[in-house]
């Protein structure tokens, strides 16, 4: 697979405040009915945006940028405004269907304004290319691939000589399904066995049995096995991002309302105490979160 861009045509201080005022704009006048949509994940790129901010301070402006599961686009066309070569990976599938038609408004008025990423309709597992992208992410992609093991193999491989990726998803040692709102029970099969009337009436995903067929039940324990078994990449957990994500369920309306009220009770009550911010101390493969970083020093015949 080839990987050829269109020239940013933004500087790297592009706001994102700007594009996605502007964009909103542009749905209220001509597709006013996907603006629900819309205003949800626009502030989940906020929140992406900040969060891989840090991993993006040393790139030079032109590199090139891999978002695996790139959803409605809306970082991917954000990235590529700041002077970044972007390509998502998107095949919406397994529940994520309802993306389609707004994803192609996004992209549509991106390509308009020039800046829109490249876009393969590929699977993390199905990719191809190998030592392009200085800089990969994704956000709450992980836990939907279809084998974990295969999906890291080939996002590290197309990493360049020093590259990251970097990633969050649920960790699903920690007894907590946070798309049903659902304690885990064990294991995926006596959790659907015990569930299996909340997951199928769940008003919280669109498609209960698409969604809940992808989860694959990656965890911290998991992600540790399949690098340590791969020569050349180097392994991080961060353990901050629980502390952020606790405040926004207790200061965030819309982030707070994918929670039962039991889980935005106590976790209100640990944010009015100040209490969560311990909960940076507590070890990786205990936390519902994980905040991964794999880097990429070399592979295969390399090392």
């Amino acid at each position: 697979m080839s990987v050829e861009h269109k020239g940013a045509v933004h500087s790297r201080e592009a706001d994102i405040e700007d594009f996605l005022r502007a964009l909103r704009e542009f749905l209220l006048v001509n597709h006013a009915n996907l603006l629900p949509l819309y205003d949800t994940f626009a502030q989940e790129s906020r929140f992406a945006r900040a969060w891989i901010a840090p991993s993006l301070v040393d790139l030079q402006d032109g590199s090139e940028i891999l978002e695996v599961g790139a959803g409605l686009m809306l970082l991917s066309c954000q990235l590529q405004r700041e002077g970044f070569f972007v390509t998502a990976l998107e095949p919406i599938e397994g529940g994520f269907s309802m993306f389609s038609e707004l994803q192609g408004v996004v992209l549509q008025y991106a390509d308009k304004n020039g800046f829109a990423p490249r876009l393969f309709p590929i699977a993390a597992e199905e990719l191809q290319t190998e030592k392009v992208f200085a800089f990969a992410y994704s956000v709450n992609v992980m836990e939907h691939v279809r084998s974990v093991p295969r999906a890291l193999e080939r996002i590290c491989r197309s990493l360049v000589v020093g590259g990251e990726y970097r990633f969050t998803c649920p960790n699903y040692y920690f007894p907590y399904e946070p798309h049903f709102n659902i304690p885990i029970i064990l294991s995926k099969r006596i959790t659907k066995m015990v569930f299996s009337e909340a997951i199928l009436r769940s008003s919280r995903v669109t498609d209960p049995i698409g969604t809940w067929a992808s989860l694959n039940w990656i965890n911290v324990r998991q992600i540790q096995h399949i690098v340590d078994k791969t020569n050349g990449l180097t392994l991080r957990f961060d353990r901050d991002l629980i502390v952020h994500t606790l405040e926004r369920v207790a200061l965030d309306p819309d982030f707070a309302k994918r929670r039962s009220a039991w889980v935005r009770a106590v976790i209100g009550t640990i944010v009015k105490l100040g209490i969560h911010r311990f909960t940076r101390f507590v070890p990786a493969l205990l936390q519902p979160i994980i905040d991964c970083r794999i880097k990429r020093h070399c592979l295969g015949k390399e090392c």
